[in-house]
């Protein structure tokens, strides 16, 4: 089965709907490539889906762990490079601070758990990942 569907809406936005869940994510492109910049663009959610993957791994190691990583938070910061356009750099700053106090063991858990997700496999080695943590 195909995972998604994505319809060009015109005025250079698409609706991808996911076809499992029927959910749907609108995509604009961003200003400084002649678009609106009204939803995330197709190169924000790339860097967007290594935050989430990498906070749904660690949810998976935490929970094993007897842990809980609810209510920490993610910054990401994507660098785009010209000639050829495409994303040069994602900045991934992890605040794992929710009230919670992690033991060493515990954080070099879930900061490995970061580093191993699908997405973070997937990116291509040109693109720097700059991850950090705040604990």
């Amino acid at each position: 089965m195909p995972t998604s569907k994505v319809t060009y809406q015109g005025g250079l936005r698409t609706a991808a709907t996911h076809l499992q869940s029927g959910k749907e994510i609108i995509t604009d492109a961003p200003t400084d490539n002649q678009g609106k910049g009204e939803a995330f663009s197709p190169t924000d959610l790339l860097a967007t889906s290594l935050a989430s993957c990498m906070l749904t791994i660690m949810g998976i190691k935490a929970r094993d762990a007897g842990l809980s990583i609810e209510g920490c938070s993610v910054e990401v910061t994507k660098i785009m490079a010209p000639n050829p356009r495409r994303v040069a750099e994602i900045k991934i700053s992890m605040d794992m601070n929710n009230g919670q106090t992690f033991s060493t063991k515990e954080k070099k858990l879930l900061e490995g758990a970061a580093k191993t997700c699908p997405v973070a496999f997937s990116i291509h080695p040109e693109i720097k990942i700059d991850l950090s943590f705040k604990w």
